[in-house]
């Protein structure tokens, strides 16, 4: 079995998942890992891409299809239920995301001992457009403000997280953007790795800057009502007598 599992949640990234793919096998070389592509209900050559890709890695490389898209959150879900390994980490499929990264993400999550349940990266020198960055900043700095969950950049497609871990997290359209305070709600803290972003190589966002505005405001409600309402939960073990 895979000590690794990495979930690649894409839509319409069939240019951009050969070239991603040669990076995370020499990325992760010399370590047990599987890669699971979770397909969200792609309308491009994905499908044929990833049979191709198949039998080209020396890596298992597992493709998983949503019959329609279902978003990035759900994507991750399926990923993270699918996945053989005992630490999912997870990366976008545009390319921006540099696998170089994701030992280094394993790795601080494992040093940090069993009391942390994700290790998140948090992007420098990011390369989108400037509106995009704005926006993005003033989403991370509200989030911040109501939820407290000291993470720069939870946006970030780069993390690794224990899979019973994230198995246990409630799951809606918008998870990925709350990893951290939904960890440190089960209990758990969190590391944070720096990361260096990069440019998109093919295609374009699947995602307009303004589309999300409205519905992240109600999904950080929900979760802000979540762990007003939810206990932390506690520590169990058994006692054993006679």
């Amino acid at each position: 079995m895979p000590e690794i599992s990495i979930v690649i949640p894409c839509r319409n990234e069939a240019a951009n998942l050969p070239l991603l793919l040669d990076e995370i096998g020499a990325a992760m070389a010399g370590r047990d890992f599987e890669v699971i592509v979770v397909d969200d209900g792609s309308t491009d050559e994905t499908s044929s891409v990833l049979a191709a890709q198949a039998v080209l890695r020396r890596f298992p490389l597992r493709h998983l299809r949503h019959e329609k898209s279902a978003g990035q959150s759900f994507s991750v879900r399926s990923g993270a239920w699918a996945a053989r390994g005992d630490i999912v980490a997870t990366i976008d499929g545009d390319g921006q995301n540099d696998p170089r990264y994701i030992p280094v993400l394993v790795d601080a999550l494992r040093q940090a001992g069993p009391g942390f349940g994700v290790a998140q990266g948090q992007r420098l020198k990011r390369r989108d457009s400037k509106i995009k960055q704005l926006a993005s900043r003033f989403a991370n700095w509200l989030r911040k403000a109501v939820l407290h969950d000291e993470t720069r950049d939870t946006g970030c497609g780069l993390k690794a997280i224990h899979t019973d871990i994230l198995r246990k997290l409630p799951f809606f359209d918008g998870t990925h953007r709350f990893v951290p305070a939904l960890v440190t709600q089960e209990g758990y803290r969190v590391v944070h790795c720096n990361v260096v972003d990069r440019s998109r190589r093919h295609g374009k966002s699947n995602y307009g800057i303004f589309d999300r505005g409205l519905q992240g405001v109600l999904d950080l409600a929900g979760v802000w009502w979540l762990r007003r309402r939810r206990r932390r939960m506690p520590k169990t073990e058994e006692i054993r007598h006679g």
